[in-house]
C-alpha cells in the first residue's frame, strides 16, 4: 500500500493515449449496439439522447488526446465519428445498420492505434494507410447523407458508401489484473502489471496492492475466521466446568446436611469449602461471559474481515462478458441472421481468477451457438419462431456456487443424430450407442475434436472447442452439463466455485482420518444397504440412476488401513466420476459440509497422489484435500490390475495387531510435516512430530523411536546439528535417520551424510515410492 499521489510519471503519453483509448472504445461500442436496436421514432428519444451524448463525448475526448500525441489519423476518424453523433442529434443522419459498421470499424482502428508502441507506430500507420483512409472516407460518406426513414440493410447504390473491412471484434480489456472498484474509481495501469492501482476520483489515497499480497491477505483472512471458531468450543468448555462446579456445590451443601453433628473445626472447613466454591463460580460465570462476548466480537470482526477481502477478490460479472454483444452482432450479421444477446446477472460478483478463465469457454459456446444453433431467419419463421433468434447467459449465485446458464432458442440437437455421429466417428460400437442414456450422450460433446456438423467453418463446429470448456471447469473444480431440446434450443450449464481460495467440501473420514471432497466433483452421497450390491465377475456394484455403478473402498484406492466400522450392514457412498465412468467411493462415515480456506501443497513436495491442497480445520488441525480427477485415474488402474477387493470381505492383508514401528518427524513446514506423518501412518508405522530441530532433539531424549526423519533448515537447531547430537550420544548414536530435504545440491547431501545420516533424500520423492523404501530399507515394515 502507498499513500501517495499516483505517479504517472513513469508512463509514456502514448501509454496514457493508450489508456483513453480503451476506455472511450468500450463506451462507443456499447452505445453504438444499443442505438442499432432503437426505432427511429419511439417513446424513448429521451434513451436516445443520452446515448448520443454518450458518444459524442467518447468521440472527443479520444479526438483530443489523439490531438495531445499528434496522431493525425487517430483525430481525422474521431473528428468525423463525432460529426455523425452531432449530426444524429440534430436529426440530420439516421445510422443504418451498414453505417454503424463503419463507425465500429472505426473505433476498431483507433484501439489498433492506441495498442502499437511509440517504436513501431509509424511503420503501422504506414501498413494501414489504405484501411485508414478509407475508414475515412466511408465516415464522411455518412455525413453527406441527409435524414431519410431508416433504410433496410440493401445496398443504396446512390449512397452507398466506399467498401470498408468489416469490423472485426474490438479487443477487450485486459482483466488479468483489474481489481473490482467502485463506479466512482478508476483503474490506472501500474508499471508491475501483477500490480492493481486504484485511484478514486476524490482526493482519496491510492491503493496498491500486488496479486500475490491480496492472495496472501486473503488466506489470513481466512485463517483469521477459522481461529475465532476455536472460542465456540473453548465456550463450551467452561459451560462443562460451570455445570460441575455447580454440581460441586451441590455436593458441599448435601455434606453440610448429612453431618449436622461434625466438630467445629470440620464444620469450618466445609464451610470455608463452600464460600471458596461459590467464589469460584461467580469468578467463572465472569469470565465465561466474557469469553462469550470476546468469542461474538471475534467472529463477527473476522466473518466482516473475511467477505472483505473476499470482495476485494470479486469482479461484476458484466466484466468477463463485456466483449460479448460486439461480438454476437458482428457474427449473426456476418452469417446474415438475426440474434438477441440476454445477460442476466451482470452484477454478480465472480472470482477475478474464475471471470479471466470463462472468457474463452463462453466465447466458443456462443459462436457456436450462432453458427450451429441459431437457424436463418426464413428457417425461424417456417418453424414459428420469431426471425431474430435470442442467446441467453445468466449468472446467479445459487445453493454457495456460481451457476452460469448459456442457452439459445435455436434448433437445438437431436439425440439421435448425436448417437449416429459417436459411431461414425468410431468412437462407440453401434450395440452399446443405443444404450447409452441422454446425459452419456451428451458428454461426448465435450471429447477433443468431436463435432456434429456437416462442416466446420473458420467460425465454429458445433462441439469444436467445447473441450475447451470442460477443461477449464474441471480446473477449477466445477461441472459442466449440456442439455437439448431438439427444435427449441440448447444451453450450457456451469456449475463454479464462487472463489478460489475458498471451497465448499464434503468431510468424511477413510481409516481415522479426516478427508475432504469437494461438493463441486460429488455427484451423489449414499447410505447403502449391503443388500443393495450386487457381484458380477467379481466386480461389485450398486444401481443408481438406472446406472450401475462400481464400488471401490477408499482405504484401498488411498492405501490406507481399514478401520474397524467399515464392514458396517449400512455402507457410506460417495458417487464420484469423470466423464464417461462413476463410482461409488465407500468411506467410513460422512463428518458433514464445510467451507474450507485451500491451502497449496509446499511445491518442493511435487505431486501428490490423489491430494491437490490442503486446509485447517476449526482445531488448528491439518485435513487433505482429495483431488477426485486422480482418484478416478487411481481407481482406473486399480480395476486394469485387477486388484481391486470386495467392499463386503474383512481385508486381510493387513496385520493391524503386528507391533508397530515409531518413526518421529522433524519439520518447521505444517504442510510437509503432516504430509510425511500421513504417507507414514498410511503405511502402518506409528508416527510422532516435532516443529522444529530443538523440539525434535527433546523428544528424541525422552522418547523410544525406530526411527528419525529430518528436515535441514530449521529454526534454533537445524536437521545437521539434530544428526550429529543423536550420532554423538551414547545411547542414541545407534538410532537411524534419514534427512529429507529440498536441497539437492551434492555439497548438501555430503553433509548430510558426514553428520551420520543413513538416507539423504530430496522432498520430490513424496510423489514415488522413494521415501518409504528407505524407511522400509531402514527399520523393515
Amino acid at each position: 500500500m502507498t499513500d501517495k499521489e499516483p505517479d504517472m510519471s513513469n508512463l509514456s503519453m502514448l501509454e496514457l493515449f493508450g489508456m483513453e483509448v480503451e476506455t472511450q472504445a468500450a463506451i462507443l461500442n456499447e452505445n453504438l449496439l444499443v442505438l442499432e436496436t432503437l426505432p427511429t421514432q419511439t417513446s424513448e428519444d429521451e434513451k436516445q439522447e443520452k446515448i448520443i451524448e454518450a458518444l459524442m463525448r467518447a468521440a472527443h475526448s479520444i479526438k483530443g488526446a489523439a490531438r495531445i500525441v499528434q496522431i493525425e489519423a487517430a483525430v481525422k476518424i474521431a473528428h468525423f465519428m463525432e460529426d455523425c453523433f452531432v449530426g444524429v442529434k440534430a436529426g440530420n443522419i439516421s445510422l443504418s445498420p451498414d453505417q454503424i459498421d463503419v463507425l465500429l470499424a472505426g473505433v476498431d482502428l483507433l484501439l489498433g492505434i492506441s495498442q502499437v508502441g511509440e517504436p513501431g507506430l509509424d511503420n503501422w500507420l504506414a501498413e494501414h494507410n489504405q484501411e485508414i483512409g478509407n475508414t475515412i472516407s466511408a465516415i464522411a460518406a455518412i455525413l453527406g447523407r441527409r435524414k431519410t426513414d431508416r433504410e433496410p440493410p440493401q445496398k443504396d447504390t446512390a449512397n452507398s458508401t466506399p467498401e470498408v473491412p468489416r469490423p472485426q471484434q474490438a479487443i477487450a480489456p485486459s482483466s488479468e489484473t483489474d481489481a473490482e472498484v467502485p463506479p466512482q474509481q478508476q483503474i490506472a495501469i501500474p508499471e508491475n502489471p501483477k500490480e492493481v492501482t486504484v485511484v478514486p476520483t476524490t482526493p482519496d489515497r491510492v491503493l496498491r496492492v500486488s496479486r500475490e499480497n491480496l492472495n496472501r491477505l486473503m488466506g489470513l483472512a481466512g485463517e483469521a475466521l477459522i481461529d475465532a471458531k476455536w472460542f465456540d468450543s473453548f465456550a463450551d468448555s467452561l459451560l462443562q466446568l460451570k455445570k460441575r462446579q455447580g454440581e460441586l456445590s451441590e455436593i458441599l451443601e448435601k455434606l453440610h446436611r448429612i453431618f449436622p453433628d461434625i466438630n467445629y473445626q470440620g464444620s469450618e472447613y466445609l464451610k470455608a469449602a463452600v464460600k471458596k466454591q461459590q467464589e469460584c463460580a461467580e469468578v467463572l460465570a465472569d469470565r465465561l461471559n466474557e469469553v462469550e462476548l470476546f468469542s461474538s466480537r471475534s467472529a463477527n470482526l473476522s466473518d466482516r474481515l473475511y467477505r472483505e477481502v473476499i470482495a476485494s477478490h470479486m469482479r461484476p460479472f458484466a466484466d468477463g462478458v463485456e466483449s460479448f454483444p460486439r461480438m454476437v452482432r458482428d457474427l449473426a450479421r456476418q452469417l446474415h441472421k438475426q440474434v438477441k444477446l440476454e445477460i442476466i446477472g451482470s452484477s454478480t460478483p465472480v472470482d477475478r481468477d474464475i471471470l479471466q478463465k470463462l472468457e474463452a469457454p463462453l466465447t466458443h459456446i456462443l459462436r457456436n451457438s450462432i453458427d450451429h444453433g441459431i437457424e436463418l431467419p426464413e428457417e425461424r419463421k417456417a418453424a414459428g419462431k420469431p426471425a431474430a433468434g435470442t442467446v441467453r447467459i445468466e449468472a446467479v449465485h445459487r445453493g454457495g456456487m456460481l451457476s452460469i446458464i448459456v442457452a439459445d432458442d435455436g434448433k437445438g440437437m437431436g439425440l439421435e443424430q448425436l448417437r449416429s455421429q459417436i459411431v461414425t466417428q468410431k468412437l462407440v460400437t453401434a450395440e452399446m450407442a443405443t444404450q447409452l442414456t441422454e446425459n452419456e450422450l451428451m458428454e461426448f460433446l465435450f471429447l477433443p475434436g468431436f463435432s456434429t456438423a456437416d462442416r466446420v467453418t473458420e467460425i465454429s463446429g458445433r462441439g469444436v472447442g467445447l473441450d475447451v470448456a470442460k477443461s477449464m471447469v474441471q480446473e477449477v473444480g466445477g461441472t459442466l452439463r449440456a442439455i437439448s431440446h431438439p427444435g427449441e434450443g440448447m444451453s450450457f450449464h456451469f456449475q463454479l466455485p464462487l472463489t478460489l481460495s475458498v471451497i465448499r467440501t464434503l468431510l468424511v473420514e477413510i481409516s481415522g482420518e479426516p478427508f475432504a471432497f469437494p461438493l463441486t466433483r460429488i455427484e451423489r452421497v449414499v447410505m447403502l444397504p449391503k443388500d443393495k450390491i450386487y457381484l458380477v465377475e467379481n466386480q461389485q456394484f450398486f444401481i443408481w440412476n438406472e446406472q450401475n455403478i462400481g464400488l471401490v473402498a477408499a482405504h484401498q484406492v488411498l492405501e490406507l488401513t481399514p478401520s474397524a466400522t467399515f464392514n458396517s450392514e449400512l455402507l457410506s457412498v460417495i458417487v464420484i466420476g469423470d466423464r464417461l465412468n462413476y463410482y461409488g467411493l465407500v468411506v467410513d462415515r460422512f463428518l458433514g459440509e464445510r467451507d474450507l480456506v485451500v491451502r497449496p501443497l509446499d511445491p518442493r513436495l511435487g505431486k501428490v497422489q490423489d491430494i491437490s491442497a490442503a486446509a485447517l480445520r476449526e482445531d488448528g488441525s491439518l485435513i487433505l484435500i482429495v483431488d477426485v480427477a486422480d482418484l478416478v485415474r487411481s481407481i482406473d488402474n486399480l480395476l486394469a490390475s485387477k486388484h481391486l477387493h470386495l467392499v463386503s470381505q474383512e481385508e486381510t492383508s493387513y496385520n493391524i495387531e503386528k507391533q508397530q514401528k515409531s518413526i518421529l518427524v522433524v519439520d518447521d513446514s505444517i504442510t510437509v510435516r503432516e504430509m510425511e506423518r500421513k504417507l507414514l501412518e498410511n503405511k502402518g508405522y506409528q508416527v510422532e512430530v516435532a516443529v522444529d530441530g530443538m523440539d525434535g532433539w527433546n523428544a528424541v531424549r525422552t522418547g523410544n523411536y525406530d526411527l528419525i526423519i529430518t528436515d535441514v533448515d530449521m529454526p534454533r537447531m537445524d536437521g545437521i546439528e539434530l544428526v550429529n547430537q543423536i550420532k554423538t550420544n551414547p545411547t542414541l548414536k545407534s538410532t537411524p535417520v534419514i534427512i529429507v530435504s529440498y536441497k539437492d545440491r551434492e555439497e548438501d547431501r555430503i553433509r548430510g551424510m558426514e553428520a551420520g545420516a543413513d538416507y539423504y533424500l530430496t522432498k520430490s520423492s513424496f510423489h514415488d515410492d522413494s521415501l518409504i523404501d528407505a524407511v522400509r530399507d531402514v527399520i523393515g515394515t
